[in-house]
């Protein structure tokens, strides 16, 4: 009878894998485990579905989806008849059971062992239930060469399913957690916590690996870690950048402790967000084949963030800044976007849009006639700079990144197919303040991986200025909405807690100032529902987690 081993060096794979690419999702798992291989991994472990890419969604239905998923696992598992590292990896697998979320694990030439989620998570972001069948039995132990490890899958830790007790009372040894787990502020404090608790149920130091990369809405911000048997940090790994990290774990007594590991610093809130906001945009610019991005610079502070994060994720060559001015368009605004595009390197333009708005409204001129001009001659000048920022990019292929914040996609003060327009929105989950804080933040250094300049890059009027739309004279925001310092906490109440009017009045807020933002938070849904993906970075973004009707009379009035 084998002894089983006394040390274990496991690699941890914190990687970013493509969503449908399984070529090359399985090629950088091969050269993860040649990495591993040369640094004396014993086993290889990789994140949730890593072959077929995280989340998946409905492909998992497509037969020939699975199939191909299937196939890469059983060609991954001839090469581990070498004698290398083993692999845990996450893959769909279809069995008489169901279509399932599972993992594998990969020895001696083949799948020496499957096991599948039982905790499909179906809240927020997550919906699984609708294309994966929960394992149908709770998983045991697998045995990797004499020793006995537990593989839950991501949210079979997070339940209260007893997962990792049941696997303890089963003889594993060690808790190993492929995970596919995205970023929102905070939220390596409550994998810690999580993972925690799970250590202390059932008395096993666990590894908690998770994957890392941009996939539509969501990043994936790796900072993968492990946990001791007596709760201590094991080690860190990094934040929002790629890793292959070697861990060597020792047999100590009845359990297994980690001898050696990263320790690496968790970014603080802002760096979290802009390096998040930075990944995202990065990830989506790249992973759907676009060479570069083209942006509507105005001299406020949405665009010039968007084109600091642009500068940041691509590179300066790779940005086309466009100043659209009309006739309110004020010198000082003209000063600042040309200051913000030489500050960050990157090309700038101007397009005067003076006779295409003109051209709009003499072709209007005999239906309007004898109204009063408002709002819709407002937004002819916004629906003129995004036809002219689609035009540019139908013609050179760069995609369109609109810029518009948390703040005024809640209450609706953007406009449909003009500042809307866009592929992307690397600031879609920030409110306005959050955005100022991010400018800030950014103006004092370059973020880990950023390609863009230190120093300034965000001119100090930008941030000092009153924010404007700039559609007619002497606007400003205010003008149309409470100062966004008291939005911005009324939306966080309505929004991120759900709270009711009496209970956001009873915080000290004006009653009508709240029941009006109320509303308009609810009639704005509509324009929501047709705005472009951008990163998720609070609990609660648009899209994915908060999914209100469109055609809704419901207002809170006690």
């Amino acid at each position: 009878m084998t002894t089983p081993p006394d040390t274990l060096a496991i690699a941890i794979a914190q990687l970013n894998p493509i969503v449908g690419d399984i070529a090359g999702n399985l090629a950088k798992a091969r050269e993860a485990r040649a990495d591993g291989a040369r640094q004396g991994a014993d086993l290889v472990l990789f994140t949730e579905l890593f072959i077929a890419g995280y989340p998946p969604e409905d492909l998992v239905v497509r037969p020939a989806f699975l199939a191909a998923c299937e196939s890469a696992i059983t060609e991954f598992a001839a090469d581990t008849s070498d004698g290398g590292p083993a692999i845990i990896i996450g893959t769909p697998l279809k069995r008489p059971s169901g279509i399932h979320n599972s993992v594998v694990l990969l020895d001696d030439g083949k799948i020496a062992a499957e096991r599948y989620k039982v905790n499909l998570p179906n809240y927020g972001e997550f919906d699984e239930k609708r294309v994966f069948e929960a394992g149908p039995n709770m998983p045991g132990p697998v045995n990797f060469r004499g020793v006995r490890l537990g593989i839950p899958i991501c949210e079979d830790i997070w339940g209260d399913m007893g997962v990792c007790e049941t696997l303890a009372e089963s003889g594993a040894e060690l808790v190993l957690v492929p995970n596919g787990s995205p970023f929102y502020r905070g939220k390596v404090d409550v994998r810690h916590q999580v993972a925690i608790r799970q250590v202390v149920e059932s008395g096993l130091p666990l590894i908690y690996a998770n994957q890392l990369g941009g996939q539509d809405e969501l990043v994936f911000d790796g900072a993968s870690f492990a946990i001791q048997a007596d709760r201590t940090l094991a080690f860190q790994m990094s934040q929002f950048e790629e890793a292959l990290c070697v861990t060597r774990w020792r047999r100590d007594g009845d359990s297994w402790r980690c001898e050696n590991g990263p320790v690496s610093k968790i970014p603080e809130r802002e760096e979290a967000d802009y390096r998040a906001c930075m990944l995202g945009l990065r990830d989506y610019v790249n992973k759907n084949g676009f060479k570069n991005v083209v942006l509507g610079l105005s001299g406020g502070i949405d665009s010039a963030l968007c084109a600091a994060l642009a500068v940041d994720a691509l590179g300066e060559e790779r940005v086309h800044a466009v100043m659209l001015p009309y006739r309110y368009t004020t010198k000082e605004s003209l000063k600042d976007a040309e200051d913000c595009a030489r500050a960050l390197g990157c090309r700038y333009d101007t397009v005067p849009i003076m006779d295409p708005v003109q051209g709009f409204s003499n072709a209007l001129s005999q239906l309007f006639d004898g109204t009063t001009q408002g709002v819709t001659e407002e937004n002819l000048q916004s629906r003129t700079r995004g036809t002219i920022l689609m035009a540019i990019s139908n013609k050179f292929g760069s995609m369109v990144v609109t810029t518009g914040n948390k703040s005024e996609m809640s209450v609706g003060y953007a406009t449909l197919y003009g500042d809307m327009n866009g592929g992307f929105n690397p600031v879609k989950d920030l409110y306005k303040m959050q955005v100022y804080g991010l400018s800030a933040w950014r103006n004092g250094q370059v973020p880990p991986g950023g390609l863009g300049p230190s120093g300034e890059v965000v001119p100090q009027n930008i941030i000092d200025k009153a924010p404007s739309a700039e559609l007619r004279e002497n606007q400003t925001d205010q003008d149309s909405l409470p100062p966004y310092p008291v939005l911005d906490e009324i939306l966080e109440c309505l929004v991120e807690n759900e709270m009711g009017v009496d209970e956001i009045v009873a915080r000290g807020f004006d009653r009508e100032t709240v029941e009006r933002v109320e509303n308009l938070l609810y009639i704005a849904e509509y324009k929501r529902r047709q705005a472009a993906p951008g990163v998720k970075i609070t609990q609660k973004n648009f899209g994915r987690d908060r999914r209100y009707p469109i055609t809704n009379r419901f207002r809170d009035r006690g």
